[in-house]
């Protein structure tokens, strides 16, 4: 059981770190509204993980994969508002390089906005569903894949993310004094770019 469990944890922890919309949408919340505003895109992102958790555990996933219109339907969802949060990202850099003091002077993304894009943007993935659908079972004792066992799997898994996550949103303000207008600019516009790439990439991806 310890064995299968550290086995779990070193694969969640591959998959974690390996950058993607949440992490592109992290980044972008933290340049945008501070400290606070990763940390709740973050928790955003663990609460979304988290209703697919329980939706895999329970067998909903199953259904949701069954009906190709609505899984193409979800997925064309999710993609247009990564395409509009990265949208945003660009909006941001072009107008910071061209009017910089009505930019600095608008106002920063609120955790409670940052909390609901991390949500969205994660409830907006059908793959995600497919993921915890496919990956809990394997780390699951034999004949043992109860609710309650994958949901412990499922919950682990969010707590890794947003640990993951809230060090990216905990890290990037450290870097304050060396993200001069100039760095922040490239900044949004890469993470801009990025959730724009990933959004088109999920409309276009077969499951």
């Amino acid at each position: 059981m310890v064995e299968t469990l550290l086995a779990f944890v070193a694969v969640s922890a591959v998959v974690i770190c390996t950058p993607g919309q949440d992490t592109a949408l992290t980044i972008r919340n933290t340049l945008s509204g501070g400290r606070g505003s990763g940390v709740a895109t973050a928790g955003g992102v663990a609460v979304g993980q988290a209703v697919w958790t329980v939706a895999a555990s329970a067998g909903v996933v199953a259904l949701l994969t069954a009906s190709e219109p609505v899984f193409r339907a979800l997925k064309l969802v999710g993609a247009a508002y990564l395409v509009y949060l990265g949208g945003q990202s660009l909006w941001a850099a072009l107008r910071r390089r061209s009017h910089e003091h009505a930019v600095r002077s608008a106002p920063p993304l609120s955790p409670r906005r940052a909390l609901r894009q991390g949500v969205l943007s994660n409830l907006g993935n059908p793959k995600m569903a497919v993921f915890f659908a496919s990956l809990l079972p394997q780390f699951a004792p034999e004949g043992g894949a109860s609710f309650a066992v994958l949901l412990a799997l499922g919950f682990l898994f969010c707590a890794l993310t947003f640990a993951w996550l809230t060090f990216y949103a905990v890290a990037i303000p450290r870097l304050g004094r060396l993200l001069t207008s100039t760095v922040r600019r490239v900044l949004d516009t890469i993470t801009g770019f990025v959730l724009v790439a990933l959004g088109f990439r999920l409309a276009t991806e077969d499951r």
